[in-house]
């Protein structure tokens, strides 16, 4: 780009002199992320000041604009007195005016350092920046701090027109050209992040029901020299409606959705299929399973503290848990194995043609990165999934029970048909997950929703009227 196609005119090599100089550009920007990171949808330190910034890297993405790719940690005692802190992946530009329409992108003018007299602003709102990300996801190798890697059968087309999402959510997600869609983790944690790994290996596989991963980038960081995923491109399903707003529509139309959550239930279970020989199982043993019991008692407990409505519920709903833990003793093994981690209806996708599609892999971004890679039985998905259409039939009004177990019920049968398993055989550990899954629930509820608590309260009330067998 250049100073012809509309670009204002800048420094000679402002980023150059910034990512050479670390200390010059945390002088020039660290007042303005103080400001800015808290009030991001994605920053998890929320509620704790920030006192401090350590760059970790920074990288210009082009020699000659003023553009740069940062990683920063966050400083924000007590809780990381002793650790490195958060790390937030940062694509920062910088302009000398910027134009109106990138005025709610903008971060703050800069007053001091290198970049003083530059207007700093996310650049992923910018069409020209986010362009050169895609640029650089068509080419593989390395460039400073980053690798950029395509996949066996990626095509990443020339000049496809970018379109920030603007949906509040963990990430910071482009649309180009309606062909592509381009993830860009903020937190960021050493290691190689799911939402990469499992769509991998389902293509490996063979498994349409995931849209396999184009181009991905990453870094290495620390002594290890261990890979962290950065963002990952994929296909982008033109057309497809979300199966959180296509339930909500049924509800609202007063329609029947079992045959959809039928289908959804196959979909699902194609692709745990898939990820049992992609990648290796383990049998729980009883020991697992006992401590399984045990983290999801403790998990309820602590909860319960901090939500003084679940504390009526907890004795009856410790007898979900008492009862995986009995079962443990029944010498009956169980297979474990790389599942979704946070599957609901918004992260299914259904195509005009009717297929169900599964997306985001991530897991739960809050649980640290090797929690979310573990192997668990299938039936964390599936009670997912189940809580999912509750909360759907609970979003409407009057409340449609009937709706929410015809589409539970159908989903199990969708299920079984492809592994020849109902997960209603085995309803103690169903019940455990489901359980697990609305406690967390009302603690999210209760710290970002207070009005959508009521909507696992109910589910745990009935849970706990449940007799365990």
């Amino acid at each position: 780009m250049s100073e012809a196609a509309g670009r204002p005119a800048a420094p000679a090599h402002p980023t150059a002199v910034a990512a050479d100089d670390p200390s010059g550009l945390l002088l020039s920007l660290e007042p303005l992320l103080r400001e800015w990171l808290p009030r991001q949808r994605w920053f998890a330190g929320k509620g704790r000041p920030v006192t401090g910034f350590t760059l970790d890297s920074a990288t210009p993405l082009l020699p000659d604009s003023a553009l740069l790719h940062l990683l920063v940690r966050t400083h924000q005692p007590p809780a990381d007195d002793d650790g490195p802190g958060d790390r937030y992946q940062l694509l920062i530009g910088t302009a000398e005016l910027l134009p109106r329409h990138l005025a709610p992108a903008a971060i703050g003018a800069i007053t001091r350092g290198p970049l003083a007299g530059r207007t700093a602003y996310e650049a992923l709102q910018d069409p020209r920046q986010a362009s050169v990300l895609l640029e650089r996801l068509r080419i593989p190798g390395a460039l400073g701090a980053l690798s950029f890697h395509r996949g066996p059968h990626g095509e990443v087309p020339r000049g496809l027109v970018p379109r920030p999402l603007q949906a509040e959510q963990s990430n910071s997600s482009v649309v180009y050209g309606d062909r592509l869609i381009a993830k860009f983790f903020r937190r960021v944690v050493a290691g190689t992040n799911p939402d990469l790994e499992l769509p991998l290996a389902l293509a490996r596989e063979g498994c349409d029901r995931v849209p396999a991963p184009v181009a991905w980038f990453e870094t290495r960081t620390g002594d290890t020299e261990e890979t962290t995923t950065l963002g990952v491109l994929q296909p982008f399903l033109d057309g497809a409606a979300d199966g959180w707003d296509l339930a909500l529509k049924h509800l609202t139309n007063e329609q029947d959705f079992t045959e959809e959550a039928r289908q959804l239930g196959r979909a699902t279970a194609e692709v745990h299929t898939a990820l049992a020989r992609a990648l290796p199982t383990v049998t729980y043993s009883r020991a697992q399973t006992e401590q399984l019991a045990e983290t999801m008692t403790r998990r309820l407990e602590t909860t319960a503290q901090q939500v003084p409505a679940l504390l009526p519920y907890v004795p009856a709903l410790r007898s979900a848990f008492a009862a995986l833990h009995d079962l443990a003793a029944d010498g009956r093994t169980r297979q474990a194995q790389r599942v979704h981690g946070d599957l609901h209806l918004g992260q299914c996708l259904r195509e005009p043609d009717g297929t169900w599609r599964l997306i985001d892999f991530e897991g739960e971004p809050s649980r640290p990165l090797a929690e979310r890679r573990l192997p668990h039985p299938p039936h964390r998905d599936i009670a997912g999934m189940l809580r999912s259409f509750d909360y759907a039939a609970r979003s409407a009004r009057p409340w449609n029970a009937a709706w929410a177990d015809s589409c539970r019920a159908a989903y199990c049968a969708g299920y079984a048909e492809v592994t020849g398993s109902d997960p209603r055989t085995d309803p103690v550990l169903l019940r455990a997950y489901e359980t697990d899954k609305a406690v967390y629930e009302a603690l999210y509820e209760a710290r970002h929703r207070p009005d959508w608590l009521p909507v696992p309260l109910a589910a745990l009330a009935r849970l706990a009227e449940e007799t365990p067998r």
